[in-house]
């Protein structure tokens, strides 16, 4: 991808303050892109935006509290008037419990994170890409999403949705302009699991299947999947689920 692919070009990145997030907000800004970095951590985005320079904002904002969406959008909008890619990075795991193990509590946690947020944030930037004429959305699921036995009954369960998600998004907005895919990564090298104890069953009963994902890949690596959909290269892909996860999905 060239340095000026995405030149005068607005993307705005969730949960873009560490991991798979701000590694895509190197990258868009890289390829010349405006880029917002959201993250419900405001140290965290701050450091990506400084470390971008003039070509990032950090704007906090809660993915999962729709009033927060609505100030993170409003932000957008105010500071650059619109918005050309969404990458709806956000994200958190479950224990890796069954279903019949999972506090209720976790459950919902999970899925109002993932899936909720990733509605909330969709649902606050579509009427700016209807307005405008177009746009790109990237989800991140997971394999997860297309899986029974890659992670817990949360996660999974939430990362299905995500990818109904982006189907019913691609399915809608195809002749205004508007795209919608997912990629799913396979094992990655991010924080994402740091501080959590996992169910020792859960853990047990996934194990063969995440031994074949033992291979792990860098952030960088989803970073440039999603840089290629929101891209012009992939003007005609649209609703697609996409692994990134060096075959593991082949086995």
């Amino acid at each position: 991808m060239t340095s000026s692919a995405f030149d005068g070009r607005v993307t705005l990145i969730t949960g873009a303050g560490s991991g798979i997030g701000r590694a895509m907000a190197v990258a868009f800004a890289g390829a010349g892109a405006r880029v917002v970095v959201c993250d419900i951590d405001p140290e965290a985005a701050g450091r990506t935006a400084a470390d971008l320079g003039e070509a990032a904002l950090a704007v906090p904002a809660d993915i999962a509290d729709e009033t927060s969406v609505t100030a993170l959008v409003e932000t957008t909008i105010s500071a650059f008037g619109r918005v050309d890619v969404l990458c709806n990075n956000a994200g958190i795991m479950d224990t890796m419990a069954l279903p019949a193990d999972i506090p209720p509590s976790l459950w919902e946690r999970v899925l109002r994170v993932n899936l909720t947020g990733t509605f909330l944030v969709t649902h606050a930037v579509l009427p700016h890409m209807l307005r405008q004429g177009g746009g790109a959305i990237v989800n991140t699921a997971s394999e997860a999403a297309v899986r029974g036995g890659a992670a817990g009954a949360a996660y999974t369960a939430s990362k299905h949705g995500v990818a109904g998600l982006t189907r019913s998004v691609a399915w809608a907005y195809a002749n205004d302009g508007i795209r919608c895919n997912a990629i799913l990564p396979g094992p990655t090298m991010t924080g994402i699991a740091t501080n959590l104890t996992f169910d020792q069953a859960g853990a047990a009963r996934l194990g063969p299947v995440l031994a074949l994902g033992e291979r792990l890949a860098e952030p960088e690596q989803m970073a440039q999947a999603a840089l290629f959909l929101a891209s012009d290269a992939a003007s005609f892909v649209n609703g697609a689920l996409v692994p990134v996860d060096g075959g593991w999905s082949a086995a």
